[in-house]
């Protein structure tokens, strides 16, 4: 009821929001999509010895998760262990599949109205991925090219929507403010039930900005690999960039780089 398999109307549907709030076209999301995961504090499970232990020195599960431009959580993977990488815990999720293009992903489509140039529809995520023809990263290092910057900002931008989620439901569940102490199935099904609760919540009771600002108890992960970026995904990448700095310019985006 509040977390269905997303269709391709859905998935068109959840663009749009992306393209008005994020100014960020054929984005599904978020990752409009945002892709992203966050470690989930566990006191240490009995008999699992470091298999839940993640480089910031506490045991976890990892929440991994899109939203869309409501906030609402779209998809979520949960119960992954804490020492693995964002880019590990993706390839083992059902999210893999858009290598296979099975994820009734709407075609490809122009993002603008002077170039027929038609693009896919993409899932925004950090530098921690590697990058596909449907899921963006932002450019890395930090001599950047003035459209560089220009593509990573709005990339941000619309990155942030899956930040804010993670900390509405951690002002709201207050159980994420303390490790979970208990076993690992019925943490994770504590965490499936708050993602679900919170897209109730959200979509009858809304939420206030202040809402997103707290995000402590959930920490972010880091992926020590990100693969190599294919050809196809970064002339997509490019188009994306192109448009950014021309057509879909924003008259704010030089004030924020």
């Amino acid at each position: 009821m509040v977390m269905p398999e997303p269709t391709k109307d859905k998935w068109i549907k959840i663009s749009k929001g992306f393209e008005i709030h994020a100014k960020f076209p054929n984005c599904i999301r978020r990752s409009t999509r945002a892709l992203d995961g966050k470690h989930i504090r566990m006191i240490q499970p009995q008999n699992s010895g470091s298999l839940y232990y993640n480089y910031k020195h506490f045991f976890s599960l990892v929440l991994l998760a899109l939203c869309d431009a409501n906030y609402c959580f779209t998809w979520v993977d949960i119960g992954a262990y804490g020492k693995n990488t964002d880019s590990g815990i993706f390839k083992e999720s059902t999210y893999s599949k858009l290598t296979e293009k099975t994820l009734n992903i709407p075609d490809p489509s122009p993002i603008n109205n002077s170039d027929e140039t038609i693009l896919p529809y993409v899932i925004v995520a950090d530098e921690a991925f590697g990058m596909l023809e449907n899921l963006m990263r932002p450019y890395g290092g930090k001599l950047l090219s003035y459209e560089k910057k220009i593509f990573n900002y709005r990339l941000t931008l619309a990155r942030r929507y899956i930040e804010c989620t993670f900390g509405i439901i951690s002002n709201k569940w207050r159980i994420l403010h303390r490790p979970l102490d208990v076993d690992i199935d019925f943490a994770e099904y504590i965490v499936k039930a708050i993602c679900v609760l919170h897209n109730y919540v959200r979509t009858r009771d809304g939420c206030s900005y202040e809402d997103t600002f707290f995000t402590a108890p959930l920490s972010s992960l880091t992926g020590a690999t990100t693969g190599r970026a294919i050809r196809v995904a970064d002339n997509v990448r490019a188009k994306f960039m192109d448009y950014f700095t021309n057509e879909g310019s924003v008259e704010w985006q030089n004030r924020m780089i």
